[in-house]
């Protein structure tokens, strides 16, 4: 039987320091031009899935990539301490011992763990030591309407208690509106309420109505000092889909040609399978480049993927599938 080890490939290379993206004075010439050929982007969603086709430790490789940015979520409102316990526990041990060892992989985590406010203090005391940073919701999530001085407020005490990434929720209206001017001026702010901890700008793109928003929202929220753009809160009824991802990761391209600094980029919500994971990596490699397959730039918003990943990498390891509740998130 051949041997399950995977051999490192191009994109397990290690993470370098990025610097940060410091925004810039909103163009509204730039976010104006900013055009979607809907019809042209599904076309080009819909070759995606089965234009890559990796098999045995290349697929593999890509499942472990795939796990490594991850940021394990529970959003629940029956969320507990020992919940968030128990998903720190997985974060720090995404996939069974023996597994990893087969693999020769015997050091791996998820990307980081994301969480409420309330659950922050948590999950930094179950993960410290472990290098994996705690991730909070803000700024009123889901819907974020909230009054906009106790959105920044949330955000400190976010950052107060510990969080090391904030995923703020932007206010939709000001993109139905085209109000471009208000959009930056509250992602400036949450910016700035963030400090040294990350922002996220999640744009709740299936309530943004067309793509050409999603692109035009996309520019002002990295103009605006964004490190990642996020497609959902996962609450919305059409969250992470393949032509939105597209024109998000073509706007950043833009904006990297354009000043040099790279944002990151999450899909978010109805991302459960391993094989949907592979694709949008590979996705990431075609229109970006190797250095947005690695965890400061690119992660997945997910709570049920990993599950999948490790049933595959054990049916890789082992050569037949096993149930499912073996490899229960928590």
């Amino acid at each position: 039987m051949q041997s399950a080890t995977v051999t490192p490939t191009d994109h397990q290379l290690p993470q370098t320091l990025e610097p940060r993206n410091p925004g810039m004075a909103l163009d509204l010439d730039w976010v104006r031009r900013a055009q979607a050929n809907t019809s042209a982007i599904e076309r080009r969603a819909k070759t995606l899935p089965g234009r890559r086709s990796v098999k045995k430790d290349y697929q593999a490789a890509w499942m472990l990539k795939a796990i490594t940015c991850i940021d394990l979520t529970t959003l629940s409102g029956d969320d507990t301490e020992g919940r968030v316990r128990r998903l720190c526990a997985k974060a720090r041990q995404p996939v069974s011992a023996d597994i990893l060892a087969k693999l020769g992989m015997p050091n791996l985590t998820t990307g980081a763990v994301c969480v409420y406010h309330d659950m922050v203090p948590t999950a930094v005391h179950a993960l410290a030591g472990t290098g994996i940073p705690v991730a909070a919701v803000s700024t009123g999530f889901p819907a974020g309407l909230s009054p906009f001085h106790l959105r920044v407020a949330e955000i400190g005490e976010s950052v107060t208690a510990g969080a090391e990434e904030i995923d703020i929720v932007i206010t939709r209206r000001h993109v139905l509106q085209g109000n471009w001017q208000a959009l930056y001026d509250e992602m400036k702010a949450f910016r700035e309420a963030c400090g040294n901890a990350h922002v996220k700008a999640i744009l709740a793109t299936g309530e943004l109505g067309t793509l050409r928003n999603v692109a035009r929202a996309s520019l002002v929220c990295m103009m605006a000092g964004a490190d990642f753009i996020k497609t959902s809160t996962g609450k919305e009824s059409v969250n992470a889909t393949l032509p939105v991802s597209l024109v998000m990761i073509r706007a950043i391209r833009d904006y990297y040609d354009r000043t040099g600094f790279r944002v990151g980029y999450k899909p978010a919500g109805g991302i459960s399978k391993a094989k949907d994971a592979v694709t949008y990596l590979a996705l990431m490699k075609d229109e970006l480049g190797d250095r947005w397959l690695q965890p400061d730039l690119f992660r997945f918003g997910a709570s049920s993927l990993l599950g999948d990943l490790e049933r595959q990498l054990d049916h890789h390891v082992g050569g037949a599938y096993s149930a499912s509740y073996r490899h229960a998130l928590a």
